[in-house]
């Protein structure tokens, strides 16, 4: 069985997809999104595609690939399906499997079933980033038996918020992807080499 890494977050549109393309990069791995919600703009596993630079068959397809763009468990009800955790067991490979869920670790799959839930049976490591947001999401997986493997940031540097999640959380600083103009395969690829130590994911 391959070594999972989940990208988790603390919201929707804090940068989870682009960290997701980099880190699989970087490890040399396949990208895995088990429900995609929502796929007007085109799906997360395109745009990783697109911004790793990565061969089609290392971006695995979803188990599930729902229209509306929303909470999982809302788009799946909006198309009479009751997402079924049997489909999401992690796919099978010899790399590093990069795994991203939607939103922050406690966005529902279905009424009685949240992705931290589900991380927890994959028994896999999180990657997170906000003080309160980050704090309540360490502890979330932490109770549910989740190991965190660390913190990576995004965006803007904020040494004091930083090194407080850290401190309090009790989790490793892995470091932090800067906002990237442009941001392509090329730029993102040089950011993650020099802002990630590939060992702090084995």
């Amino acid at each position: 069985m391959s070594n999972r890494i989940i990208v988790t977050g603390t919201s929707t549109e804090i940068g989870k997809t682009v960290f997701a393309a980099g880190l699989t990069r970087l490890l040399n791995g396949c990208y895995w999104k088990p429900v995609q919600a929502g796929d007007e703009d085109g799906t997360d596993r395109e745009r990783v595609l697109a911004l790793s630079g990565l061969p089609p068959e290392r971006a695995l397809p979803e188990a599930y690939r729902l229209a509306k763009p929303c909470s999982p468990h809302e788009a799946a009800a909006a198309e009479r399906i009751v997402i079924d955790p049997v489909r999401l067991v992690p796919p099978t490979t010899d790399r590093v499997l990069v795994i991203e869920g939607a939103g922050g670790a406690l966005v529902p799959l279905r009424d009685d079933l949240l992705f931290a839930d589900q991380f927890a049976r994959w028994v896999a490591t999180t990657l997170l980033g906000t003080i309160n947001h980050s704090l309540l999401t360490i502890e979330a997986l932490r109770a549910r038996g989740v190991p965190v493997l660390g913190v990576a940031f995004t965006g803007d540097a904020n040494e004091e918020s930083e090194a407080t999640i850290a401190r309090i959380g009790g989790v490793k600083r892995l470091g932090r992807l800067p906002r990237l103009d442009p941001l392509n395969a090329a730029t993102l690829a040089q950011a993650m080499r020099t802002a990630f130590d590939p060992a702090d994911f084995a």
